[in-house]
């Protein structure tokens, strides 16, 4: 323990610091958030199986296409496509708006942001 300094002692008292605050935030918003998820899940439940008896479905069916939706929904596509998502218009805007906060960033790293120094 010879490389143990003032500086390693804070670096380590900071890590504990940040997990514990880390720790304390996601017990308190798990204990406000898990009461209403549960609630939403009940309701969801309810719906899934009031259409599976509406439209004579079996639920393992219903959750296998629902399964299949939420999939391409990921994958970018869209049940009413207008136009492809990534056409060259999409692709265009996206690469536009990835160089331009590349660029912002490279332009002001090491700089005094702040309005008065706008260039």
């Amino acid at each position: 323990m010879s490389h143990f300094n003032e500086d390693n002692g804070r670096f380590i008292l900071l890590a504990v610091l940040i997990v514990a605050y880390l720790t304390v935030g996601a017990t308190i918003f798990s204990a406000i958030e898990s009461p209403s998820e549960a609630e939403a899940q009940h309701r969801w439940n309810w719906t899934l199986q009031n259409f599976s008896q509406i439209f004579n479905i079996s639920l393992p069916e219903l959750r296998a296409f629902l399964r299949s939706y939420e999939a391409a929904m990921a994958a970018g596509i869209r049940a009413d496509a207008l136009r492809p998502r990534w056409d060259f218009t999409g692709a265009f805007y996206f690469v536009g708006t990835v160089v331009s906060t590349i660029a912002l960033f490279l332009d002001s790293a090491g700089k005094d942001i702040s309005i008065t120094n706008v260039n």
